[in-house]
C-alpha cells in the first residue's frame, strides 16, 4: 500500500491497525523520497485464516472413498 504524507496524517491511525493486522507495510512518498512502516513482528499468515465448513456431510465418510481411478501416476 501507498499513500502521501497527507494522507498518512488525515488517517495514521487507520493505517498503523492495517499495518499490525495484516502486515502489510505502508510506503509514504514524502519530498520525492520514500519512506515504509513495517510491523516489526508481523502476525502469521495462517493466523488470518477464516474457518470454513466445505464437506457436507459426515466428514468420517471420506475415509473409505475410492479415488483409484482418479489417480494418475506421473511419469
Amino acid at each position: 500500500m501507498s499513500v502521501t504524507a497527507t494522507q498518512l496524517r488525515e488517517d495514521i491511525y487507520q493505517i498503523l491497525d492495517r499495518v499490525l493486522e495484516n502486515g502489510e507495510p505502508v510506503e509514504i512518498l514524502r519530498n520525492g523520497k520514500m519512506l515504509r512502516i513495517v510491523a516489526v513482528n508481523p502476525p502469521s499468515k495462517l493466523s488470518r485464516l477464516v474457518k470454513r465448513d466445505c464437506i457436507l456431510g459426515n466428514p468420517d465418510d471420506l475415509i473409505s472413498v475410492d479415488w483409484s481411478h482418479e489417480w494418475k501416476p506421473v511419469l
